[in-house]
């Protein structure tokens, strides 16, 4: 489907008028870009086929294959490495790792200012090797686990969502993982 434009001189109350128009574009599009030039709104609505492209972020974590599956699975552990920086943590984790299980695990700012939760379903579980799963807004992850040398690669590759910039997806994932990382082989 092609690219549309839309021009709109904004008089009156602009944010009515956005939220009407979005309104209407969302039944036909998932994303658009708006702009507010000269006193005009510029919409630009994209198709399917303009979704932004998957990130990848990796890193080897040496240790033992159990170990670090045990680690990636384990809800005892998840709440020890589930974190961006030191003044975030996971209060809260659930796990059901099988191909049709379910995953939960709660974010928190530890001065308690907010939190949300991460959750799933598991498409795919290939124990040691490989996960796949849907977040509840409909993005999908892959994750890989290969060995490397004494230790395991983990790969893992991820929809963007559309409200944050992609550097700072992929540095907030890639610092989880990051995490992982030390929390697995310093224990």
């Amino acid at each position: 489907m092609a690219n549309w434009y839309y021009d709109l001189t904004v008089v009156i109350n602009l944010k009515i008028v956005v939220f009407t128009l979005l309104k209407k574009l969302s039944q036909y599009y998932l994303c658009f870009n708006l702009q507010l030039i000269n006193n005009k709104l510029k919409i630009k609505t994209m198709s399917d086929s303009t979704k932004l492209t998957a990130i990848t972020i990796e890193s080897v974590v040496n240790a033992p294959a159990e170990k670090v599956w045990d680690y990636w699975t384990n809800p005892k552990h998840i709440m020890n490495w589930n974190n961006a920086s030191p003044d975030w943590h996971t209060p809260f984790a659930e796990n059901d790792p099988r191909t049709g299980g379910k995953f939960k695990s709660t974010m928190a700012a530890r001065d308690g200012s907010m939190s949300f939760d991460f959750e799933g379903v598991y498409s795919l579980v290939t124990k040691h090797q490989k996960i796949e799963y849907s977040m509840t807004d409909g993005r999908q992850v892959k994750i890989t686990f290969t060995p490397q040398g004494s230790g395991i690669k983990v790969t893992e590759t991820f929809d963007p969502e559309q409200e944050n910039p992609i550097e700072m997806q992929r540095d907030g994932w890639q610092a989880i993982l990051d995490s992982f990382k030390k929390y697995t082989e310093g224990n």
